[in-house]
């Protein structure tokens, strides 16, 4: 599973996140031979852009646009900039309170649908939250990677890949193309490379590189990218 979050862009007054995708690996052969040592592991790989801007300025170039909601969950947001943080750190105190009263975590889907039942009520409410969402996690239960794809009105769909913002004009038909349900981590990874040179050519701002995190069975790990090679412009 791969996931990119959005860059900010001004746009008709309102600070808007610029780019986000994301995408499953699930394991082959089936799950139950993960007792063995196999060149398919089961991960999902979120990516974020790393430059919080406002207009056409850069405030912030290490911007973390994800969070931890428990070991094995992690979100990643996009949309007006009071929002996001605000409505992220809302859903990781009330997932960690609910791990600390019952003595248990939520799954990836159990916590997906706590996430649209709080935009919805939201939505209805005289203070919606604009956010788009895609949370990415290992369900340790059924012993594989999910990912969530939800948006500013509470829609919510289990997908394979997903993209928010710019990025899914640039990026979903690379993951339509290269994605398989069988990919390694390090064709993972040259997938993820492949996206971020794209959104270097065709995007007309520089998005500071993107933070890179993995959510496995053993839980969720930040890995090194490097993300300063020069791409040609066609």
């Amino acid at each position: 599973m791969l996931a990119l979050p959005c860059l900010c862009c001004q746009a008709q007054g309102r600070a808007r996140q610029l780019w986000g995708v994301a995408f499953t690996t699930p394991t082959y052969p089936p799950a139950s031979s993960l007792i063995h040592p196999s060149p398919w592991k089961d991960f999902t790989i979120v990516a974020a852009s790393k430059a919080a801007m406002r207009g056409a300025t850069i405030l912030k170039a290490s911007d973390d646009k994800t969070r931890s909601l428990n070991t094995h969950t992690l979100m990643a947001f996009s949309g007006e900039a009071g929002d996001t943080v605000q409505f992220a750190e809302y859903i990781q105190a009330n997932v960690q309170l609910y791990s600390m009263r019952n003595g248990m975590e939520l799954s990836p889907s159990a916590t997906a649908n706590f996430v649209r039942g709080e935009l919805a009520q939201a939505l209805r409410s005289r203070r919606p939250y604009t956010v788009n969402l895609l949370l990415g996690g290992y369900d340790k239960i059924e012993n594989k990677p999910t990912l969530y794809w939800i948006d500013y009105l509470a829609s919510l769909a289990p997908v394979p890949y997903a993209a928010h913002g710019y990025a899914q004009y640039y990026c979903l038909s690379l993951l339509d193309k290269h994605h398989h349900p069988n990919i390694d981590y390090d064709q993972g990874m040259k997938i993820l490379r492949m996206c971020t040179e794209e959104l270097k050519r065709r995007l007309p701002i520089d998005f500071k590189g993107v933070i890179v995190k993995v959510i496995t069975k053993d839980g969720v790990r930040e890995v090194d990218y490097e993300d300063d090679v020069k791409v040609a412009v066609p």
